[in-house]
């Protein structure tokens, strides 16, 4: 496959505690952008059931595992479509629960992430903390890392998968009005230019039990700029292409032995040190 890859970005207003309409929605969304001769396809945090739920036993009802049926479902439309799709959905795993993304390709489920970083907010405040390691997943439309929402606020996240190899970051998220607009407009970008890769943003709309959404779903390149941008307040679909060769070079050199740098060599990390350790052994002074 060549490296210009296609993407689509699905900005939606999911049904809380509808999973079954919603899925028919990313159904039909999944094909309106594979008609556009797209390679990958992400949805929102929570596209499957919505997030604001009130409480641990509220949400269980509407988790699946992964895979579950509504992932099988996903992966037969990624199979007849020949695209790659990742939405975000409440994941049971025995007595945990977990706000997940899954990755899904044409050959089926490649993998899945659960959300590290949780807010006191909407069902974040019920799920159980996702603790593998950051992962990235080599696949013939580039090699992808997966982040949540919160996660993006925390640089390590994004940092570590570009050490690993990633060219797009994926970030499906429910960012809230009012502070979503500047995390899009900033953090997002910031993560791009720091780490010379893609960040994909797939955010929502709407407004769930008095909360609302801020939109302004974004795909950000390698060299810094906006490639597509979403409305505040409508559910579309946004469409960049990108070359998964851009965020290949980190070196950059504008004058050659006098002006260069490069984002991955030039790091200090024996100076790092103390992002690694535990929360509860570092005092602010």
């Amino acid at each position: 496959m060549t490296n210009i890859i296609k993407i689509a970005v699905v900005q939606t207003n999911p049904a809380l505690m509808k999973n079954e309409e919603n899925l028919n929605g990313i159904i039909c969304n999944t094909k309106e952008a594979a008609s556009n001769g797209v390679n990958l396809i992400v949805f929102p945090e929570c596209s499957l059931t919505g997030y604001i739920f009130n409480s641990r036993k509220e949400a269980l009802p509407y988790a699946e595992t992964i895979p579950g049926p509504a992932i099988k479902r996903i992966a037969a439309l990624c199979k007849e479509l020949n695209v790659f799709v990742i939405l975000g959905l409440l994941e049971k795993d025995k007595n945990k629960l977990y706000n997940a993304a899954a990755l899904i390709s044409p050959e089926g489920l490649i993998g899945s992430y659960r959300k590290t970083h949780l807010p006191y907010l909407g069902i974040d405040r019920f799920v159980d903390r996702g603790n593998r390691p950051f992962e990235v997943y080599r696949t013939p439309v580039g090699n992808i890392g997966i982040e949540i929402c919160y996660d993006i606020i925390f640089p390590e996240n994004s940092r570590v998968m570009a050490l690993q190899g990633a060219d797009i970051l994926v970030l499906p998220t429910n960012f809230p009005k009012g502070r979503g607009e500047k995390i899009t407009e900033h953090v997002v970008t910031t993560r791009a230019i720091e780490n010379r890769v893609y960040v994909v943003t797939a955010n929502r709309i709407g407004s769930e039990r008095g909360h609302g959404f801020s939109g302004l779903s974004k795909i950000a390149s390698a060299t810094w700029e906006t490639l597509a941008l979403a409305s505040p307040d409508k559910e579309e679909i946004i469409y960049a292409e990108i070359d998964l060769d851009v965020a290949r070079k980190k070196h950059d050199t504008i004058k050659p032995g006098q002006h260069e740098t490069d984002f991955i060599k030039d790091r200090r990390p024996e100076l790092y040190g103390i992002i690694s350790e535990p929360v509860d052994e570092i005092t602010l002074t």
